[in-house]
């Protein structure tokens, strides 16, 4: 049983592997890639691949943009802290989700569906007629229309469309409105980021999170990042290295 696994954790990387050993005894491990660049080149170098773990945020930026880019005929097991991105997981060869921390039993539920789907001597290959009876269902979002922020005079309610951006700030962050006030709202911006609309709100680095219908301007900027100009913020903000291909795709959608 051949698998890769694509995961920037250390100890996420050491749990799948404990127990990937449990539950295929004959694995034998292709490789373990923590960066885009290191995935597709172990993607490369092994075509005979049968099944791959993958987190969703690696190193450089998502694991997504890997099976975009090259194509992979196994399936793909997600495993990743960010529920955001089922659909687009499935729009590839996903056949599994697992979200962080997951335990022993969801594992074995994923694996099990895994053998369910494809026949023990021809594992690694999907047959289109499988993948047309796969019904993928999803729970409509319900992402978090307000947020309640404490003022002097009492509990003050921001409208999340009315929000540019969101600025990190140890273990709660600052929403700032249209008219460029910060407010303080009791969420890290990884638990914020879970919360609002993708398609209208982007993480361009590990501090901070735009509205993009408050952008005013783009420029490219060194070390293939970008410089955004957004309405309530005086300063300039940048998007990482990282998250730039990201980010260039998300406004262009």
């Amino acid at each position: 049983m051949n698998i890769l696994i694509f995961e920037d954790e250390i100890p996420a990387y050491d749990k799948l592997v404990s127990f990937i050993e449990k539950h295929f005894p004959d694995v034998q491990f292709k490789g373990w890639a923590r960066s885009i660049n290191e995935a597709k080149r172990l993607l490369k170098k092994n075509p005979d691949i049968q099944l791959i773990f993958s987190d969703i945020e690696l190193l450089d930026g998502q694991s997504l943009s890997i099976f975009r880019d090259v194509k992979v005929q196994c399936p793909i097991i997600f495993c990743t802290a960010f529920d955001q991105y089922v659909l687009e997981a499935f729009k590839t060869n996903g056949i599994a989700y697992l979200l962080k921390p997951y335990d022993e039993d969801k594992f074995k539920e994923a694996v099990d569906k895994y053998r369910t789907l494809f026949d023990s001597e021809e594992r690694g290959v999907i047959d289109p007629a499988v993948l047309e009876d796969i019904e993928i269902i999803k729970e409509t979002k319900n992402y978090k229309q307000r947020f309640t922020v404490k003022k002097k005079g009492g509990i003050k309610l921001i409208n999340t469309p009315d929000i540019s951006s969101f600025l990190a700030n140890g273990d709660f962050s600052f929403a700032v409105d249209k008219n460029g006030e910060k407010h303080v709202v009791n969420y890290s911006l990884g638990a914020i980021e879970s919360k609002v609309n993708p398609d209208l709100f982007f993480r361009i680095n590990r501090s901070e999170i735009i509205n993009i219908d408050y952008i005013e301007k783009i420029e490219p900027y060194f070390k293939n990042r970008m410089a955004i100009k957004m309405k309530g913020l005086a300063e300039v903000v940048h998007t990482s290295t990282a998250k730039t291909p990201e980010f260039r795709n998300w406004i262009d959608r």
